[in-house]
């Protein structure tokens, strides 16, 4: 009897614990913790490896945090969208009111921990993010503009200038080129995820670009970025900041996005356009942590 009671605890343990862990938001997580680190890695000071390790685990937090405030707002819209029923607030594992104190909490615990590791420019910049991410796009913009996540995508691209900060205390315009890679490539990258999840959206009366100027629209506005993006991702090169090895790369890694792009806004029905648009939103992240890798895999080279 006590066994099985103890297995009881020890799997109720696991299910809660796997819950706070899935309000984090993982996926973003792990992308925030890669292009930090890639920003701290890079920065011309180097700091010593427990240091760099806490900062970095901070900046997982923070935005573990916002993750957190994020679905303690929007647990209604999750409710009724497919893509987000499942997560640990609307699958009834977690309560509005927890996540809400797990993300505030989180959030104080994590700036404070990076002052503490690394400075003062680089708690900063994180609290920032937190707060954009949280009071902009979440609480202001997400509800009640088509240019939420073009506007809101600045919170996701401050991870690098973290990561500078972290081991310069300071911010330059290296890492600022890095943050511009991933604003220009934010759009793109949502408004495909749109396209072929569009009834999710629509349900959730969430008014992403597919449901307020339709398809079209949509598509042109994704080629159009992608084209941007191209030539941003270039300045690293064209800057002298990376050299040809990241050249050979990012070159036809971006020329592919834009392809892709273009096929997907010359696509005549609705069957290739979800086709292409999933495609697209799979190769975006790939493309990221790619040309990221590279960006670093030069500097050491």
């Amino acid at each position: 009897m006590l066994n099985t009671k103890s297995k009881k605890l020890k799997l109720d343990y696991f299910s809660y614990t796997k819950a706070f862990f899935n309000l984090m938001k993982p996926r973003v997580m792990s992308l925030v913790i890669f292009t930090c680190a890639v920003g701290l890695l890079i920065a011309p000071n180097k700091i010593n490896f427990f240091d760099a390790m806490f900062s970095l685990i901070a900046v997982a937090l923070g935005s573990g945090a916002a993750g957190a405030l994020n679905m303690w707002y929007e647990s209604d819209l999750d409710s009724v969208m497919t893509r987000t029923c499942l997560r640990p607030i609307p699958a009834g594992k977690l309560t509005r009111n927890q996540a809400l104190i797990f993300g505030v909490l989180s959030s104080i615990f994590s700036v404070t921990a990076l002052y503490l590791f690394s400075n003062l420019v680089a708690a900063a910049t994180l609290i920032i993010t937190i707060l954009f991410y949280v009071f902009v796009y979440t609480i202001w913009l997400k509800r009640k503009t088509p240019q939420n996540i073009v506007i809101g995508g600045a919170a996701g691209a401050l991870p690098p200038i973290i990561g500078w900060a972290i081991a310069t205390n300071g911010i330059s315009l290296e890492p600022i080129i890095l943050f511009l890679i991933i604003f220009i490539w934010t759009p793109s990258h949502f408004w495909a995820l749109s396209l072929y999840k569009s009834e999710d959206y629509r349900k959730a009366k969430i008014p992403m670009l597919p449901i307020t100027s339709g398809v079209k629209t949509t598509k042109l506005n994704i080629f159009v970025y992608s084209v941007v993006l191209f030539p941003i991702a270039m300045l690293p090169f064209v800057l002298n900041y990376s050299g040809f090895t990241y050249l050979a790369f990012s070159a036809p890694l971006s020329g592919y996005y834009v392809y892709i792009s273009y096929k997907l806004l010359k696509a005549k029905n609705s069957t290739k356009e979800k086709k292409l648009a999933t495609k697209l939103f799979a190769y975006s992240i790939l493309y990221l942590f790619v040309i990221f890798a590279f960006i670093l895999i030069d500097k050491v080279i």
